[in-house]
């Protein structure tokens, strides 16, 4: 039924929950399997030297933390028999990394963690996976944590 499933990660215990998820539905229809991270490469603005500074050390943490999370993921799938293109991606804002990566690789399923936030913590941080639901005519599946 999903010939090709796409998992955005974020390294956190709910992503963990939906890449075991993937892991299920991938044994039970043979699907290819692509995990990405997306990274945003200008999450703040800002001028002068104190902001390349602080660019610079946060693409390095956020790298860090996409490898981390990658390994992590390759780690779970492999574990289970299953194969999986793992990817870092840059976007301006993680949705939309996610929605085009799954149009530019043809997936027919996203998977993808929720932290279920709510009230003022959803307005200031966002959610992605509502964002990713309301840009996508893909099916998605949410995982709660």
């Amino acid at each position: 039924m999903f010939k090709h499933i796409l998992v955005p990660v974020d390294g956190s215990s709910t992503s963990q929950l939906a890449v075991e998820k993937a892991i299920g539905l991938a044994k039970a229809f043979g699907s290819q399997v692509t995990a990405i991270f997306v990274i945003d490469p200008y999450p703040f603005t800002g001028v002068g030297t104190d902001f390349a500074y602080g660019q610079a050390e946060y693409l390095s943490a956020a790298t860090a933390e996409a490898k981390a999370a990658i390994k992590a993921v390759k780690a779970a799938f492999e574990a289970s028999g299953i194969g999986v293109v793992t990817s870092v991606i840059e976007s301006h804002t993680a949705w939309r990394g996610v929605v085009q990566s799954a149009e530019s690789m043809q997936a027919d399923l996203i998977v993808m963690g929720s932290h279920g936030r709510s009230g003022l913590e959803k307005l200031v941080l966002g959610s992605v996976a509502q964002a990713v639901l309301s840009h996508t005519t893909l099916p998605v599946l949410v995982v709660r944590g």
